[in-house]
């Protein structure tokens, strides 16, 4: 007997990704399959291509939201901080707060080529705003400098969050290498980094 498709004026789609995204967050990007989706919502394993073409292009959306999310924080961030050395801190915890929180997520905005020249609008506008989130941040801390330096600082300072995030991530930061700096110490130490590149 067929599955019953109970999504109706575009709750599918939704519905698509709202799972999708869970998927992601507590699997990572190789957590999602269509078919799975589709058994789990309870439709037909034809229904979720109506939405979407193929698992890509649910996954391009899905990353959109996590840029989408970022550049809100990032946001939020500079909105709140009393100047801008605050800021730029503050938008680097939300960087790290993204790959700590959400690490499939991060993983799959990050650390797979989903963002790629063949990429939709939909992604690449959201994906462009977080990255104009950070660049808004460091040039804040540098008014006089030119966009040239202010894209050398921040693609410096995001390095040094990217190593550090892929170091704890990937297990390499061993007790030998970190003590006695506690967790909080080094954290600190990585963001003092990041404004000194930035």
């Amino acid at each position: 007997m067929a599955k019953r498709d109970g999504y109706h004026h575009g709750d599918l789609r939704a519905a698509l990704l709202r799972a999708a995204l869970e998927a992601v967050e507590t699997g990572g990007p190789e957590a999602v399959s269509l078919r799975d989706l589709a058994l789990k919502l309870d439709v037909s394993t034809a229904a979720p291509y109506r939405h979407f073409p193929d698992r890509r292009a649910l996954l391009a959306e899905v990353a959109a939201i996590g840029f989408s999310d970022l550049a809100a924080a990032y946001a939020r961030a500079q909105a709140q901080a009393p100047d801008p050395t605050a800021a730029l801190r503050d938008t680097a915890r939300a960087y790290l707060t993204l790959a700590f929180g959400r690490p499939g997520l991060f993983r799959l905005m990050f650390a797979s080529d989903i963002v790629d020249a063949g990429a939709p609008a939909s992604l690449l506008e959201p994906a462009a705003a977080a990255w104009e989130g950070l660049f808004r941040a460091v040039g804040a801390t540098t008014p006089d400098a030119d966009p040239a330096a202010v894209k050398r600082r921040a693609i410096t300072g995001w390095s040094t969050l990217h190593g550090f995030i892929t170091l704890v991530q990937g297990g390499r930061l061993k007790g030998f290498m970190t003590e006695p700096l506690t967790e909080a110490e080094l954290l600190e130490a990585v963001l003092d980094k990041t404004l000194h590149e930035a």
